[in-house]
Parts: structure tokens; sequence; C-alpha cells
């Protein structure tokens, strides 16, 4: 009987205790950022993203892509600055986090962000169009040294960014200055090269993919230390990891760019682990790593205090090569 009594009591306090604390998870659409235009890398990827979070039901809520261009980015970066307490709002990376501040003097530092995790490093790659006389790096780059100032024209996204501070390492390669054109994204930057209004790009892979699948464009050189590793082939004749370094070729521009996700400040862990989980889930599905085949992706990934550390590295890095570029405001 006494046991019976004790029961019952246990029972009753169950149905009067506090529900056990529920991890954070959105209860609104999240609205995600592009501080670029439509088309170019960090488009494509965050609107691959909102698909396949929506295929496979990774949240209850849905992502819905928003593209803030203005300011080389900083339309982007300020709003999200703007918004503390709003878990509903996150941003993607491109160089434009570390070189829109340091170009212009916009009232905005990665600090003020808080950051989620790294998705994964964007590698560029030197491309021409395919009916160009230029087959290898080195032809593009002996044409460079032999013409005149400015001969040459390199489209690229935004001014005093990570295009045009590559182009900048191309010109001290070559001796010779290179005229280049600014566009709003990428995707405006494949274009152009199709068309033939400009003799060359440093577009991401992903940006140019479908153009040199079609044969429209030729890939002259990778912009990384290593040969990519991706063996499967693109065009009729080569893969990515057909591609040689531009090193090789007498180009010393290595370069990576970050695709990172970053979150309003005064974010709480709960809500960044949320994100942070997110995101891994993702990196589990096939058709993320298809995705990252097709676009030839560094697929690191990082979070916490070693994202952090690394973008404070990566800022560091971008101070020095704009300060070289002239690219600095003063």
């Amino acid at each position: 009987m006494k046991l019976t009594k004790i029961a019952a009591a246990l029972g009753a306090a169950a149905l009067f205790a506090a529900p056990a604390a529920q991890a954070w998870e959105p209860s609104k659409p999240v609205e995600f950022v592009v501080p670029a235009g439509t088309g170019g890398g960090a488009d494509q990827m965050a609107r691959f993203i909102q698909g396949i979070v929506t295929k496979h039901k990774l949240m209850k809520q849905p992502i819905v892509v928003v593209n803030k261009s203005g300011g080389a980015g900083a339309e982007g970066f300020l709003e999200v600055k703007g918004s503390a307490g709003n878990p509903h709002k996150i941003i993607i990376t491109l160089s434009n986090l570390f070189t829109t501040p340091l170009a212009t003097a916009v009232p905005f530092n990665w600090r003020d962000l808080t950051p989620v995790a790294m998705l994964a490093l964007d590698e560029f790659v030197l491309w021409v169009n395919a009916e160009s006389p230029h087959k290898t790096a080195k032809d593009y780059l002996a044409a460079i040294k032999a013409g005149t100032d400015n001969k040459y024209k390199m489209a690229g996204t935004g001014a005093k960014q990570e295009d045009q501070i590559i182009t900048v390492l191309i010109e001290k390669a070559a001796g010779k200055k290179i005229t280049y054109v600014p566009f709003k994204g990428g995707g405006d930057v494949a274009v152009q090269l199709v068309g033939k209004h400009v003799d060359s790009t440093v577009n991401n892979p992903i940006e140019a993919e479908a153009h040199w699948r079609s044969g429209k464009l030729r890939a002259l050189c990778v912009m990384d230390g290593n040969p990519l590793p991706y063996k499967n082939k693109v065009t009729a004749t080569q893969s990515w990891a057909d591609i040689p370094t531009c090193k090789s070729a007498g180009i010393d521009a290595e370069y990576l760019m970050l695709r990172g996700i970053f979150m309003t400040p005064g974010a709480t862990p709960d809500q960044v682990a949320f994100y942070v989980d997110l995101f891994k889930k993702l990196r589990e599905l096939p058709e993320w790593k298809e995705f990252m085949e097709k676009g030839a992706f560094n697929q690191t990934f990082m979070s916490g205090k070693e994202y952090a550390d690394w973008v404070a590295k990566a800022e560091a890095q971008h101070v020095a090569l704009m300060k070289s570029a002239g690219f600095l405001a003063k």
C-alpha cells in the first residue's frame, strides 16, 4: 500500500515538473544574406544549401536567400552587424569579409559578427576564352610581358577585392599593367569572357564550370600550391586535376577564399550549435559531395576557436596583400 502511494506521488510530481530544456532551433524563416550579386560563387552555394536543406528537411523553417551586394558587400555585412540578437539571420562570406572594410574603411570587421563554421575554401583559376591564342599560362604571361601596359583586360568581381588582388599579383609577374574591369558578380564576369569582351578572368571554378564544360572557356592554371584532387573528366579532355598550378608557369599567386558562415552579434552557444550541426549534416549528403567536386572546392571544415583563429590569420594576410597592392583605405 505504501509503495502504491509513493508511486502515485512520484507520478503527480512528474506532471507538474518543469519540462526539459529543448535545444534552440529557428522559430521563423531564416534569412540567408549573400553580400554579393547573383550568379557568383557565394550566391550559388547559398542557393544550393537552401535547396538541399529543404529537400532533406534538415530544419523545420525555410531558408530565404537575399542578395545584398551594395558597397562591395558592405550592405550585407552592415545589416547583419545591425541585427544583434537575431538568430534568424546568417551570412555567407567571400573575401570581401576582409577586403571591403580594408579598402573602404566602412565601419565593419568580422569580429562584429559571430563565427559559425567554415564550409569550404574556394579556388581561383585563370581563364581565357576557348578561342584565345593563349594555350597555356606561360603563353598568356609571355603575351602580357611582350605587350604594352593595359593592353590586356581582366574582368573581376568588384574593385579592390580578391579578383583585383590576384590581378596585381599577375601584373607583378609580368612586369606590365593589366586593365582591370569590375563587375557585380562572378556570373557576370564569366559571361564577359564568353562574349570576348575581356581577355581573361580569375573566376572560381563553380562560376566558370558550365562554360568550360561546354567548350567556351579554357582553364590555364589554378592559384593553389598543388594541383586539384578531382580526376573525373569535366571536358572531353580535362579534369580539374589536369590544370597546372599558376606557380609552375611563373605566376607566383596562391590564393584560397573562405566560404564560411557567420551569425549576428550576440548569438548564444545553443544558437551557434544549431547551425554547426545543420552544416555537419549537410556535409554528409551525397548532393553536397557532388557540389564540392563540381566546384573543385577544398573541403576543409572548421568551427569554434579553430575557425575564429583561421579567420584572424586570413585577415592579417589580406592586410599584407592589400598594402602591397596599394588598396588600403587612407
